[in-house]
């Protein structure tokens, strides 16, 4: 099961906590990293909802990645339009999916088991982000798919290892100092 059926006050509480972060951080935080392609741009909006995947599990995770993706759409990224909305869910969908099943449904969760489900999260939406990205991105930009496919190693891979990767350091970061203090938390 990806959610649990009952979850106390106090838990949704802490989620709606995460949400919170994540969409200030996504409101104030962000900007192009890609010179090629100025619309692709980094946010560390993924990192509360990282954490929260590795708390509650990827069932969590992949609802704040609706909720925020929902709002940044809505907001900070109108012009990117509902394609934006289904991009950013696809992309941390997939990243934080990937790493909450890993650590989540692991049976000794550690500081290694952490950094491998982040790996694999990172690689993940790598690769489901080439795909999405031939689909969706050609209608966003107005050009032939082969254009898109192009633009593939020179901008989509790098902007989502950089962003998957970094997202990743600064999560495993926080993780490393609080992460015992909040598993104890949740219960």
């Amino acid at each position: 099961m990806f959610v649990k059926e009952r979850m106390s006050s106090k838990q949704l509480t802490q989620i709606a906590m995460f949400a919170a972060i994540s969409i200030v951080l996504m409101y104030f935080i962000r900007f192009p990293i890609i010179p090629v392609a100025p619309f692709l741009e980094y946010t560390p909006a993924e990192i509360p909802v990282m954490m929260a995947a590795l708390l509650f599990g990827p069932g969590v995770g992949l609802i704040l990645t609706v909720v925020v993706a929902v709002v940044q759409g809505m907001t900070v990224s109108a012009h990117s339009g509902i394609i934006g909305i289904i991009m950013n869910i696809f992309s941390t969908g997939s990243y934080v999916l990937a790493a909450g099943l890993i650590y989540h449904y692991s049976r000794n969760k550690n500081t290694k088991k952490a950094v491998i489900a982040m790996l694999v999260g990172i690689a993940a939406t790598t690769v489901v982000m080439v795909f999405w990205n031939i689909i969706f991105t050609p209608i966003f930009m107005g050009v032939p798919r082969q254009v898109v496919i192009d633009m593939l190693v020179p901008a989509f891979i790098p902007f989502n290892l950089i962003r998957a990767g970094v997202n990743s350091v600064i999560a495993f970061v926080i993780w490393r100092a609080v992460g015992d203090l909040l598993l104890k938390q949740i219960k």
